[in-house]
């Protein structure tokens, strides 16, 4: 009897054994899911982002590129050289186009939308000094926020360009007495959804707001865009703020339309919100920082788009696209880009942009805001262009936007040209080409 106890203890031990053996082999081997792995290379990329912010960001905080970093490489350190995101010539002319209008303060950045990759980054200061102005959230968002009140109503409400809003009084100002009220009387005013977007009319976007959203709605979306939230970069810019109130007020029809001091952002954040509508919802995180490599060229490290917010869904985007091309075609903006929607060279081009104008105190000075996205079929580009004029107006900032789009595509038609010419070529036999 107690032979057979002991036999039976030690079978059941070798096979709980092998259960725990099998169980181990199957955790050892069992495919790990796509998210999880998704988000071990986002919190990879994001710890070798934070020590390259930590190296380059002093220097870029004053419009200077260091060469050298140093990157973690298993238990030591390995020094590398870096190989930045830039375009010399997007970050030329930009660069040129600030000297030669000379706003008391400039700044431009360019970005590819669909990677995050920073292609211009220049910054404009009429005194000479040469801090980074591109990286600085001190500037009010201004008319810019229409975009996350707009994106409020048709992603989350399902509203549309046409929605008709009814209102009161002018159409640059926000006086209490109309924006409060809901009176309707022979004065008062209806008007589209887009074309009071495109036309920036803040007592529109007060009612909208009074009328068919809720100040959490605001709040939501303003984090979506990138507003009161961390996001883990290369480059050392400043977080964009905002403080909704919890309640249907005065106050909040102020930051529904972009009439206050108190929401601020960067031109970074700026490309970063019309990257996320280029990119039917999808916000990437910028990087200035393409690849590391060491002294015999072995890559350190390479950089990979990253998400930093899904701001709406591919059917609010395609709304919110006609919004902003209406600013193009029949609003704020329709001046500047005149030149560019009748050129016939770029008549593939979709544009979309937002304006915006303050008085700000940090600088202090009228604020001039352009954001938006040019894009074909083969790329999707966002730019944020901002001027500061103390006194006198030397540029608007949506120019500068139009310029930069143009030596862009101008430059990819060429390539694209050359291209073409070179296939044709090569598949011309010789003879032929001899003969003409």
């Amino acid at each position: 009897m107690q032979v057979f106890q002991k036999r039976k203890w030690v079978y059941t031990f070798t096979g709980m054994c092998l259960l725990s053996a099998m169980a181990s082999l199957y955790w050892t081997f069992r495919e790990v899911p796509q998210d999880v792995k998704e988000a071990v290379k986002v919190e990879k990329l994001n710890d070798i982002r934070t020590v390259l912010a930590d190296q380059i960001g002093p220097s870029l905080l004053n419009n200077q590129y260091i060469q050298q970093v140093e990157l973690p490489e298993g238990s030591s350190k390995a020094i590398g050289t870096v190989e930045y995101t830039i375009d010399p010539t997007l970050q030329k002319e930009s660069e040129k186009l600030l000297k030669s209008y000379k706003p008391d303060y400039g700044a431009v950045v360019m970005m590819e939308a669909s990677t995050g990759r920073i292609l211009a980054m220049s910054s404009f200061q009429k005194s000479g000094e040469n801090s980074n102005l591109a990286l600085r959230g001190t500037f009010p968002a201004a008319s810019i926020f229409k975009i996350v009140t707009a994106t409020a109503a048709l992603d989350k409400y399902n509203l549309t360009p046409d929605t008709i809003v009814m209102f009161n009084g002018g159409n640059h100002t926000l006086y209490k007495k109309n924006v409060m009220s809901d009176q309707v009387n022979r004065w008062t005013r209806r008007i589209a959804l887009k074309e009071a977007f495109a036309r920036s009319i803040n007592t529109v976007f007060g009612r909208l707001t009074l009328e068919r959203l809720e100040p959490a709605d605001l709040e939501e979306y303003a984090i979506r865009f990138g507003f009161n939230k961390d996001i883990h970069s290369d480059l050392p810019f400043d977080s964009g703020f905002t403080e909704i109130p919890k309640e249907k007020n005065f106050h909040l029809t102020e930051l529904a339309s972009g009439f206050n001091r108190v929401t601020r952002m960067s031109p970074i954040q700026g490309a970063m919100i019309a990257s996320s509508v280029a990119e039917n919802g999808v916000m990437r995180v910028p990087y200035i920082v393409d690849r590391v490599r060491d002294a015999e060229g072995k890559i350190l490290f390479e950089a990979e788009p990253v998400t930093a917010a899904v701001t709406m869904s591919p059917q609010g985007a395609e709304k919110l696209k006609d919004l902003m091309e209406a600013t193009i075609t029949q609003g704020t903006s329709k001046r500047s880009f005149r030149p560019l929607v009748k050129d016939k060279k770029f008549k593939e081009l979709i544009i979309g942009g937002k304006t915006g104008s303050l008085t700000g105190d940090n600088p202090r000075g009228k604020v001039d805001w352009f954001v938006g996205y040019a894009m074909n079929e083969n790329q999707r580009i966002a730019i944020a262009a901002l001027t500061v004029n103390v006194e006198k107006w030397t540029v608007k900032s949506s120019h500068l936007a139009q310029s930069l789009f143009r030596t862009h595509f101008k430059e990819q038609f060429s390539r694209e040209n050359e291209k073409f010419f070179n296939a044709s070529n090569e598949r011309e036999p010789a003879n032929s080409r001899s003969n003409q």
